[in-house]
């Protein structure tokens, strides 16, 4: 049998004490080992890792306090809809971390403990091995910014060099800047394993006037 605290947490849709402590405990306890699986061969902050650890315990109790209190959870929803995130926009694996630290804290909110242990077993199992095989690592992607003068026609301006160095290449984006006097291209580059971005990068400043270019994994703070 699972380890059932719904029927001993709540009374007359109130939790208890004790529901409350244990429910709490076993969502810390689940949200350690989440953050703990976030940030195995993964690159974090502090303030990422902690709201790990605290998010499935602040569902948790939520879910406790408007089970079955319709009132209750309206008024909650109306205050968590004030809320206005003032930080840039998380990377997937950032998204999919929060979802999984929330949707436990949902789980023990209920009281199913035992599904809720179930549940990071197997997410969190399937998370560390797809990370330890490095699935989906793109490891020649990379994103390529180039200045140019606005004089330049960026048309099939660097097509001979792309074509040398890279197995494929796509303009995404091309965007004005310093006042209009300089365009700015952005091109996502498969680079051929045997050659050398230095050299690569080299004869791209030759055709763009030594102006800046940028060669990175991410773009806009996106891992790849």
């Amino acid at each position: 049998m699972p380890l059932d605290f719904f029927s001993v947490s709540l009374i007359n849709g109130i939790p208890t004490l004790y529901g409350l402590v244990i429910c709490t405990f076993f969502s810390l306890i689940f949200g350690l080992a989440v953050a703990g699986i976030y940030m195995y061969k993964n690159k974090f902050t502090r303030s990422m890792a902690l709201t790990l650890v605290l998010l499935p315990a602040i569902v948790q109790v939520i879910i406790m306090l408007v089970n079955g209190n319709i009132g209750v959870g309206i008024a909650v929803a109306g205050a968590f809809s004030l809320i206005r995130f003032r930080s840039i926009p998380g990377t997937a694996k950032e998204i999919g971390a929060l979802f999984f630290a929330m949707a436990l804290g949902f789980v023990t909110g209920l009281g199913y403990i035992f599904y809720a242990l179930i549940f990071l077993l197997l997410v969190g199992g399937a998370w560390l091995l797809l990370t330890r095989i490095s699935f989906g690592d793109n490891a020649n992607i990379r994103f390529l910014k180039i200045k140019i003068p606005e004089n330049l026609d960026y048309d099939g301006l660097f097509d001979d060099i792309l074509e040398k160095y890279t197995n494929s290449a796509e303009l995404k984006s091309v965007t004005t800047t310093n006042m209009g006097s300089l365009f700015e291209l952005v091109y996502t580059v498969s680079l051929k394993p045997s050659l050398t971005p230095k050299a690569f990068i080299d004869e791209l400043r030759c055709r763009n006037g030594n102006l800046n270019i940028r060669l990175s994994r991410n773009r806009d703070g996106e891992e790849l």
